[in-house]
Formats: structure tokens, sequence, C-alpha cells
């Protein structure tokens, strides 16, 4: 039989909650979701879940259980425009589902413009979602909705799933199939069954020339190493691309930074998840060489979050480039790193008498604070003394970068400290 063009996990997607791999809390007999569906009437729902679990399945089982107009939009390419124009056709007909897809991805005033219809029962909303709903949806909308956790699914499921599309899928049940090893197909879908039927039909089609098609760890390791690019644009590659995204700005090369912004965003990554990257980086490979690129990376953040997609990409690309551009500086980053290492080694070290809290007459007459020097009354408003515990006293955590503006504090600190850190 000839194989089709349509990926094995589309051709086998569920019609019904019986067909439905895992869930069973949500959609096994006398579940919340089923008793729901049952008597025909089922509340606004967000989906929280890792991907590939069922979430889009549930959404489209819904729909054709109830019987009801079914509307899909994916939150990285739809805006407030194609939201109303949902809400206004529902509005003619007596009750529509509205499917979002990624719906962390939407903004404030993207979300606000379903409440009304959501409130009004115009709409029956199911957002699917693989972040914290608590944290990316907003609060009006939380709350009129159920949220749904969905579970990763586990070694069984997964073989159940294999054993179904043996058995449903007429290209592969013309085929002669032996499942001698799984673990490494199980591996590399991580639970998401999407990718694992997905990776299940490249291997088979990888050795159609087989008979029997016998699969094996090392078949499937070697298939998935060469046409990893076919299946998963989002897993290995995702961590891939953050890496070579993150590589290139602290090496200075905006061109490399801005090619591998533009391959995340045609790849639907989240906004915020760059944005997030991009604060980190700006204190752990800048810092104190450029505090500027903190301040811009903050407010990059801040501007994303309020207008995502497709406007993001030109605040994004400023940042990035800015970032870039900058000195790069990880002394702050090596300062925590060697403090909360002495901090591991040491244990917790008395602070010293002197720089201790003094509220009460008695803490004052143990001596708490006493021979503390208050910066501000001495010349440049600084008094040599000791703050760090006595067995530690010395120790030098903060060696400024090599770049001009961390030359200016270790001449600073170098005038007030002389010789004690050897700055």
């Amino acid at each position: 039989m000839q194989h089709s063009s349509i990926p094995l996990a589309e051709r086998l997607r569920p019609a019904t909650l019986a067909d439905l791999v895992g869930q069973e809390h949500l959609t096994g007999q006398g579940s919340i979701l089923r008793r729901a569906l049952e008597q025909g009437k089922i509340p606004s729902m967000i989906l929280w879940g890792p991907p590939g679990v069922g979430k889009t399945t549930i959404a489209n089982i819904v729909a054709h259980t109830l019987n009801v107009p079914f509307y899909t939009l994916s939150a990285i390419a739809a805006g407030v425009k194609e939201v109303r124009e949902v809400i206004e056709t529902a509005k003619h007909q007596s009750h529509a589902v509205l499917f979002i897809d990624e719906i962390h991805r939407f903004n404030k005033s993207q979300q606000d413009a379903l409440l009304g219809a959501v409130e009004k029962g115009i709409i029956t909303l199911i957002g699917a979602t693989t972040e914290n709903p608590s944290f990316e949806v907003n609060a009006a909308l939380l709350s009129r909705s159920q949220v749904y956790v969905l579970k990763g699914l586990g070694e069984e499921q997964l073989h159940q799933l294999l054993a179904q599309a043996m058995e449903k899928d007429e290209w592969l049940k013309s085929l002669h199939i032996e499942l001698k090893e799984t673990e490494a197909m199980f591996n590399i879908s991580g639970g998401d069954a999407r990718k694992l039927l997905n990776l299940f039909e490249l291997v088979v089609q990888s050795l159609g020339h087989e008979d029997p098609i016998v699969i094996t760890n090392e078949k499937v390791m070697e298939i998935a190493q060469q046409r990893v690019a076919i299946y998963d644009k989002s897993g290995e590659q995702h961590y891939d691309i953050i890496s070579a995204f993150i590589k290139s700005i602290r090496g200075s090369d905006p061109n490399g930074a801005v090619y591998w912004l533009a391959r995340m965003i045609a790849g639907g990554e989240d906004v915020k998840f760059i944005a997030r990257r991009l604060l980190i980086l700006a204190s752990e490979d800048i810092g104190n060489a450029n505090p500027n690129a903190l301040l811009l990376a903050t407010s990059t953040f801040q501007a994303v979050s309020m207008i995502g997609y497709p406007e993001s990409r030109i605040i994004l690309s400023q940042c990035v480039t800015y970032l870039a551009s900058s000195p790069k500086s990880n002394a702050s980053y090596e300062a925590i790193n060697k403090a909360q290492s002495m901090v591991s080694q040491r244990g917790d070290l008395p602070v010293p008498m002197h720089i201790r809290n003094a509220p009460t007459k008695l803490m004052k007459q143990q001596g708490y604070g006493e021979g503390y020097k208050y910066s501000h009354s001495y010349e440049n408003n600084f008094s040599a003394q000791e703050y760090l515990p006595e067995a530690i006293a010395g120790t030098k955590f903060y060696n400024p970068g090599n770049n001009q503006r961390e030359d200016e504090l270790r001449r600073y600190l170098k005038n007030l400290w002389k010789d004690k850190y050897g700055y």
C-alpha cells in the first residue's frame, strides 16, 4: 500500500474519548470531563500539560461530540482582529467552540478580547498551554475557565500507541514490523505522542526495504541523528539553537546572534523565553562592563510581554544586536559562584560583632555594633574595616573584568582598599 503524505500522528488522531490514550483522570469513565460531555455542556477550559499529550485532540473530540461549530486559532499567528472575527461569526450561531493553541502566548489585550464572549456564552473557550496558566493567563479569563492538568504519557501508554498504530493504520498494517526494542524511540519522544508516532513512521519508512522491518535502538538512533530535523523542529534543535544564540551574543557576533534569533522566531519559540534568556545573559556575560545591558534587557522583556509577535521581533533584534555589540564581563557571575562555594564549604560563619544589628539594650551590652564606623562620616564616604567573617577575612570574590568600565571600578576599589584585596 502507498505511504500517505499525512503524518501518522494526524492520521491516527482519536475522534472519541474511547480512542484516546492517556489522561484517564480527565476522560475515563466517571471522570469530570466525560460527565460534562455526556451532559452535552462543557465549561470554558484551559488544558495545561507538556507537548503531545492530547490537548488539541481533546479539543477536537469535544467539538465532534457536541456537534457544534469549531474554530481554531494559533496564538503565534492570530491577534485581536482574528479573535473578534470568530466571536462575530459565533454570535450568529447557537453555540461554538473556540480552540486557542498556545494561549500563553496571547498578550493581555488579546486575552481581554475573549472575556466578554466567554462571559456571555457566545463561545466556549478551550485554551491549550505548556506553561503554568497562573502566570501566563490573566486572572479574569482564568476565573471564567476550568483548568485541567494533563499528564505526560508513561511507557505502558507509549507501547499502547505503537500497538494501536500498527493495528489501525492501513499503511503500517500492510508491512511486517517487528518491534524488537523501543527504548530509543521512547527516550527521544520524551512522552510526546505526536513525536513518538512521527518518529516511528520515519523509522519504518527508512527501513522499508527490509522484510521483516526489525526496529532496534541502534537503528532508531542512526535514523534519528540523520533526519532529526524532519520530525523534530522543537526538541533537540531547540536546545542546539538557543545554545548557538547565546554563544553568538557572548562571542560579540551580532550577525550570528540575529540569525539564530530569526531561526527561533520561525520555529515559533515563545517570545518570553527568548527575552528571559537575554535578561540572564545581560548580567552573566556583560554585567558591569555595560550596566545598561541589563536595563535594556529588562525593558525588552516588559515590552514583548505586552506586545507579542510579530512586532516583538523588532524589539528582540534591537536588544540582541546591542548585547552582542557590548563589551563582555562575567566577573559578577564568577563572584557569586565563588561566594556560594565558600558558603557551602564553610557553613554559617558568625557575623562580625561590629556590623551586627543592635536593636535592644541587651544586644548593645553584649557588644553588638560596637566599633562600627559609619562610612558617610569619613572622607570619600569610606572607612576601611572588615565586613567578612573573621575566618575568611580578606577573601576576594569580585575581580573586575578587563574592560573600560570595570577598569574604572578596579582603580576605585584599589584606591580605597590599597593592597588588601589585590586590586
